[in-house]
């Protein structure tokens, strides 16, 4: 990805700015999984927090150029969704 640029600005830069931001939404989510008000509350935020995961995944194998990444996660969306559906299944 050298040399690719958006209004003067290196993708890479704006692929890690993106990261930070999930990050931070993240933890935004980690607050809600921790004092959320019910139980459905505290699950979905788990899912949201593994969405995020899966995305920032995708964004470190732009980064890196690391195609592996991808299917890593691939992978970890679908165990993401299968403890999803099994934790509000129980």
């Amino acid at each position: 990805m050298a040399g690719t640029e958006l209004f003067g600005i290196e993708m890479v830069d704006i692929f890690l700015a993106m990261a930070i931001t999930i990050v931070i939404a993240s933890f935004v989510s980690l607050y809600r999984g921790i004092e959320g008000p019910g139980i459905f509350n505290r699950i979905i935020a788990v899912n949201v927090i593994g969405t995020k995961t899966i995305v920032l995944l995708v964004l470190i194998g732009f980064i890196y150029e690391r195609p592996d990444f991808f299917d890593i996660a691939l992978l970890y969306a679908i165990l993401n969704f299968i403890m999803t559906i099994a934790a509000t299944r129980y």
